[in-house]
């Protein structure tokens, strides 16, 4: 009699995990870096008083519940949004918005939430078809304006600004329109078990200086639709924490690299991979304004390596595998005019990067973006025109450059 009872107790248990939905989880499917906007990119006041914003951006992985993630995270008193609302957006390019997908988001079941100085506050989930790659708008609603603005000024998306609370509205068509994100931090998705995100850190380079507005064109835009076109990858998420002007280890646009290295890698939903490109700033600065010594050069080297260190321990002891990403060539630059001890600089990191073991992995942009006959320079049909930003062209190429296979 005990066979048959064992035999009956093990069909129930597989009958019951059939029965099971699949474990998900919370991986982040979009996201941007936070900072205090500099003068020529902060609103005034009156514009974000009484002020409905909706803000364009395109996701990366898809799911059937999402979170957002609203930001006061360089405010200087706390900060109230009475509501908010995400619905699919009818283009990229358009304040338009589908009302059959518009959904309410609450935060501990409430329309509104208050978010105190410093900090970044998680919605409640929300049933919202979030399609792979697809566009969605973003729209909430302040009755004051922040208290010291908190943004991510090259957004490289059309953001939509009307007086009075419209979070609902099909269409703005009276809006205000800037190239700017406010108060708005990332989008995750309920996502299968094996879900997870690659954050692509860096500056300008990342952040798509020199890609196309609301073309969705930067490359790591490039790395997730490459993502989800194999089958093997289309449970990884691409996070764009991308600052322009940002330095690995002093404030240049935005944080240093190490000062927000928390916000914007360790504390990202299902982040599995890091991208590190970072480091340019830091070269170009030194010898910007004056020449620097050689032993000044030397420092920097030196600092810098240490910078990656720390980057790359930390990662590693949370879980996260860093791939390091070699500097590209700026020797047409008219900004950083780099000479010959900048260069030097520039080769002395990137052998210090493709050193086996000092990254889990090495994606070579150098040797991609560079002019086989001036390697000091990026090639031609690569280049934005500054010497120093790739054109969507080149953004292209990197992200066709990184294998896939890292993320399988």
């Amino acid at each position: 009699m005990i066979r048959p009872r064992i035999a009956l107790a093990a069909l129930l248990m597989l009958a019951t995990a059939a029965a099971s939905p699949p474990p998900t989880k919370w991986v982040g499917s979009w996201a941007s870096s936070q900072q205090t906007p500099e003068a020529q990119n902060t609103l005034p006041a009156d514009d974000l008083t009484d002020t409905t914003l909706r803000q364009v951006v395109r996701l990366s992985l898809g799911g059937g519940r999402v979170r957002i993630l609203v930001s006061n995270a360089f405010g200087a008193e706390p900060l109230r949004i009475d509501r908010v609302h995400i619905a699919r957006a009818i283009a990229a390019d358009s304040a338009r918005i589908d009302p059959l997908s518009d959904r309410a988001v609450t935060f501990d079941g409430m329309s509104g939430v208050t978010v105190p100085a410093g900090a970044s506050y998680w919605s409640d989930p929300v049933a919202f078809d979030a399609a792979p790659l697809s566009v969605a708008a973003v729209t909430m609603y302040l009755p004051q304006a922040p208290s010291g603005q908190t943004s991510h000024p090259a957004s490289r998306a059309t953001s939509y600004l009307v007086h009075g609370d419209r979070v609902a509205d099909a269409d703005l068509r009276d809006a205000k329109t800037v190239e700017h994100w406010f108060q708005l931090a990332g989008v995750s998705v309920e996502a299968a078990g094996d879900a997870r995100a690659v954050v692509t850190f860096g500056d300008s380079i990342t952040d798509g200086h020199g890609a196309t507005t609301n073309g969705n064109d930067r490359w790591p835009d490039r790395l997730a639709a490459r993502l989800q076109a194999d089958p093997a990858t289309r449970a990884v998420a691409v996070l764009n924490h991308g600052i322009g002007g940002n330095r690995l280890l002093n404030i240049g646009l935005g944080p240093s690299a190490l000062a927000r290295l928390d916000r914007d890698i360790l504390a990202q939903p299902g982040v599995k991979y890091l991208i590190l490109l970072e480091g340019i700033n830091d070269i170009g600065t030194l010898t910007r304004d004056a020449p620097a010594t050689s032993a000044q050069h030397d420092a920097l080297v030196a600092r810098m390596i240490g910078a990656y260190r720390q980057i790359v321990t930390r990662a590693r002891a949370a879980g996260i595998r860093a791939y390091g990403a070699t500097i590209l060539p700026d020797g047409a630059s008219g900004y950083y005019h780099p000479d010959d001890l900048s260069e030097a600089d520039r080769q002395a990191v990137n052998r210090w990067i493709r050193t086996p073991g000092n990254f889990d992995a090495v994606i070579d942009f150098d040797a991609v973006m560079r002019d086989p006959a001036d390697p000091r320079r990026m090639r031609a049909d690569y280049d934005s025109g500054d010497g120093l930003h790739p054109s969507p062209a080149g953004y292209r190429a990197m992200a066709d450059a990184i294998p896939l296979e890292l993320f399988k």
